[in-house]
């Protein structure tokens, strides 16, 4: 009985750290430092969950389909990990990564990939149609926080998804290992690779359970091959029938949606303009005098 409060202590107090998010604290490369890249050669558990997540990355790009090695981009690739996993299937990879520390511990560790430090934000820089596959772990979600004063988030992922598209083969599929912070990021992220003519759709391994839930969006590089069939999440057998509560694989798509742009509202009334005029005059600018006409709508055809 004495033991139960702090234990509930304890419970609440590591909900609050599993809360805390990597992106939240500073950008990419300021976070993984060389303390913290270190980790990734030193914490047995660390290297065990990345070494999974990669595992089940590559069994979702499913590049047995077709049969023979593959050339595989590992977006975020980090210290190299899971360019190990790309390895021992067989296959060869190339990675990019924006923390030099990373890309410094993999090139320590050896790996058997070419890595360059880039910024995914910016875009892919490679041939058109070079890549068969592509994966990437724990870091798509970054690409949705504005760290430095020019970011912004729906563009950068409009650059990102449109290269990767270019850089991948006809029908190429790419498989992101990530953690959406919440709905609305999650739409906000698919509805841009869909946008940029990919097809799939989201796969949630273990929807029931707090710890052991993980996000892959499965896409694809045009349509889905002839017999190919939507990948299955992990856990299913705990999963409910659509329409009833819990979460299944979601929406998985084989067809690009269409987007019709919506008409911008006009925002330049009245207040507007004498906000805009009394701007220009703290600056020193000739602006006219506010009048009753003052932004006052024409009648009449223009000339």
């Amino acid at each position: 009985k004495h033991k139960q409060p702090e234990s509930l202590f304890f419970r609440v107090l590591n909900r609050f750290v599993t809360m805390s998010r990597p992106e939240h604290d500073a950008p990419p490369e300021i976070f993984y430092n060389d303390t913290e890249a270190r980790k990734y050669t030193s914490n047995t558990r660390m290297i065990e969950i990345q070494s999974q997540m990669s595992e089940r990355a590559l069994e979702l790009l499913n590049l047995e389909f077709e049969g023979g090695p593959k050339m595989v981009l590992d977006i975020g690739c980090g210290s190299g990990l899971s360019g190990d996993e790309i390895s021992n299937q067989g296959h060869y990879w190339v990675g990019f990564d924006i923390s030099k520390s990373m890309l410094d511990v993999a090139i320590e560790r050896e790996v058997e990939g070419d890595v360059f430090q880039a910024d995914m934000g910016d875009g892919m820089f490679f041939r058109a149609g070079m890549f068969d596959g592509a994966i990437s772990i724990s870091a798509l979600q970054w690409l949705c926080n504005a760290d430095k004063s020019w970011h912004e988030p729906r563009r950068r992922l409009k650059k990102f998804f449109e290269t990767l598209y270019s850089v991948l083969a006809k029908g190429a599929r790419c498989v992101f290992q990530f953690y959406p912070e919440n709905p609305a990021q999650m739409e906000m992220i698919t509805s841009a690779a869909m946008k940029c003519g990919f097809t799939g759709g989201l796969v949630v391994d273990y929807p029931h359970s707090t710890r052991a839930k993980k996000y892959f969006l499965v896409l694809f590089a045009g349509s889905p091959p002839e017999g190919y069939d939507a990948p299955k999440a992990k856990g299913e057998e705990e999963e409910s029938v659509d329409g009833e509560e819990g979460e299944r694989t979601v929406s998985y798509s084989t067809e690009r949606k269409q987007y019709k742009k919506k008409k911008r509202t006009s925002v330049k009334d009245r207040d507007w303009v004498l906000k805009k005029k009394e701007s220009q005059r703290k600056k020193g600018k000739d602006v006219r005098p506010d009048t009753k006409y003052t932004a006052r709508k024409r009648s009449g055809p223009r000339i």
